[in-house]
């Protein structure tokens, strides 16, 4: 699905989404021209897509947590009352101890205990949750599938 060459022009925006396409095409031998077709090709099909990261806790967003969901019943209704909230980041739907991993980026543990206890236990089919808060950031890689 993606060659050799798609696969570097990614690895090439994911250390600097903005690097020239006249620079990339240099590096893998393809025109300026080239590049801009495949780096929207790739965007149109859902294979990569060039975005912002930005620091929560430098945003003033001060905490950050995993929470593990316990459901009962079905999963993806739960799924899908989570993914409407703003504040979760990160959903998916896995095996194992939890039935659901949400990350969610909060201003305080204020606003913590408010999403948590008023709003993602409240949603029904949520049996219990496991809130591992984040203390420090000591990696975090944006490099699936290039290395």
């Amino acid at each position: 699905m993606v060659d050799e060459v798609s696969r570097s022009i990614i690895e090439l925006l994911q250390e600097d989404g903005r690097r020239p396409y006249a620079s990339i095409g240099k590096a893998v031998g393809l025109s300026e021209a080239a590049v801009r077709q495949r780096v929207q090709r790739l965007t149109e099909a859902g294979v990569m897509q060039i975005v912002a990261v930005a620091d929560p806790a430098a945003l003033g967003f001060s905490r950050s947590a995993m929470v593990g969901i316990k459901v009962q019943g079905d999963i993806e209704a739960v799924a899908d009352a989570l993914e409407a909230m703003p504040e979760i980041d990160y959903l998916v739907v896995c095996a194992g101890s939890y039935d659901v991993l949400a990350e969610l980026v909060v201003n305080d543990d204020e606003e913590l205990l408010d999403l948590i206890n008023g709003r993602i236990r409240a949603v029904v089919g949520v049996q219990s949750t496991e809130t591992f808060v984040y203390l420090k950031l000591r990696k975090q890689i944006y490099t699936w599938g290039t290395r």
